[in-house]
């Protein structure tokens, strides 16, 4: 038996009054004789094994606080255990945790019980009445090599040990299979706008020889649209550049797909590229039929074609982010383009002072729930929808 395990075996059987010193050694009832300076299994964090002393005085003072506990080993010439070690430690004498990475199996030294000792012939104890470990006849390497060999193995790991697997990270395995993922969307995305565009191009020529082609006529009309009615080719929605903003290039396409809000900061942690272009897609529509949007943040970079596609714009709330916009204020703005504010529902009145004073949806979402972010994508799908209905009349 190996002092550590003997200890433990006596905490949790709650039989430490038994364990008495006398002189340099400690004896464990009738069981075990145990020299005081004896190293045990278990280690600190600074790699030096704890002696049998100190876990003894450790745990017979388990009831103080860890400065009177310091004190009064210092008082008796005692090594203290650490307070980075004290907890743990304590679990695993207790019982209340099975094994711990601090103990360093191929440093238990088994010694013989009294018992043992009592039994033992005259001439292998030593002259206080202890038996230390290897008591074993010795074994000649000529006859029996291979017992010789097992009888020299000392454990380095048990199971639990192993299974730890300390200082293994796979973290580059989640970031190559995320970064393949990625790119296949974006791929996938891609093919279904020029797929989109070139639809849309096959059915503006088939209009001009007058063949009719299309798939109904209520989507040739969205498409054909007059003054400040949607433009030809795939419809454009429009977010913030800003990082303050809720919606943004990062996450936009995760909350009007998918109906989840990922924070932006969550995404750039993730090492997700931002694009200057997503395709989104509305897999929420009523009559099932899936369509397509651009999502950009770049208002300079779209030519005067361009914005007769623009069908709606996630706001900020602040002036800035309409300039240069090529029209005369925010009145004609939304009224050519529908205009949400999304935010938290549990934030001040004041942030949205200035959005309520525009005609822009205002979309509540929770900073917690994330459950209910379907229901604010549906909204927005409904809102996008219905206005584009309005304006194909």
């Amino acid at each position: 038996m190996d002092p550590l395990t003997a200890l433990r075996q006596y905490t949790i059987d709650n039989n430490l009054d038994k364990i008495t010193r006398s002189g340099n050694e400690f004896r464990f009832g009738d069981d075990y004789l145990f020299p005081a300076t004896a190293e045990t299994a278990y280690r600190s964090k600074s790699g030096q094994h704890y002696t049998l002393e100190s876990l003894v005085h450790f745990v017979t003072n388990q009831h103080l606080r860890h400065a009177e506990y310091f004190a009064n080993a210092r008082q008796l010439a005692i090594s203290g255990v650490t307070l980075p070690d004290r907890k743990e430690l304590l679990d695993y004498l207790t019982g209340r945790i099975e094994s711990s990475s601090s103990i360093d199996v191929s440093a238990k030294v088994v010694y013989n019980t009294l018992r043992d000792l009592n039994a033992a012939p005259p001439g292998e104890a030593d002259g206080e009445g202890q038996i230390y470990a290897n008591d074993e006849k010795e074994i000649d390497p000529m006859v029996n090599p291979v017992k010789w060999i097992k009888s020299m193995e000392r454990p380095l790991k048990d199971k639990e040990q192993i299974l730890c697997c300390k200082n293994r990270d796979f973290y580059s395995v989640l970031t190559a299979a995320t970064k393949r993922d990625e790119e296949r969307q974006r791929a996938e995305a891609l093919q279904r706008k020029d797929n989109l565009v070139a639809k849309s191009r096959i059915e503006r020529g088939a209009e001009d020889v007058g063949l009719g082609l299309g798939f109904d006529g209520a989507q040739k009309t969205k498409l054909h649209l007059k003054g400040s009615k949607i433009g030809e080719g795939v419809p454009i929605i429009l977010v913030p550049s800003a990082f303050s903003t809720l919606i943004t290039m990062y996450n936009v396409k995760d909350f009007l797909e998918d109906g989840v809000f990922v924070p932006t900061d969550v995404k750039v942690n993730q090492k997700v590229v931002k694009s200057d272009c997503v395709t989104v897609q509305n897999k929420f529509s009523r009559d099932r039929a899936v369509t397509a949007y651009e999502v950009r943040d770049k208002p300079s970079a779209l030519k005067p074609e361009d914005w007769d596609r623009v069908v709606a714009v996630f706001v900020l709330g602040k002036e800035w982010q309409f300039k240069d916009w090529p029209f005369k204020d925010h009145v004609e703005i939304f009224n050519k383009i529908l205009g949400f504010y999304l935010r938290f529902e549990d934030d001040s009145v004041e942030s949205a002072k200035v959005v309520k004073q525009w005609n822009v949806k205002i979309i509540s979402i929770s900073k917690n729930k994330r459950h209910q972010d379907r229901a604010a994508a549906l909204e927005v799908w409904d809102r996008l929808e219905e206005f584009i209905r309005s304006r194909s009349r």
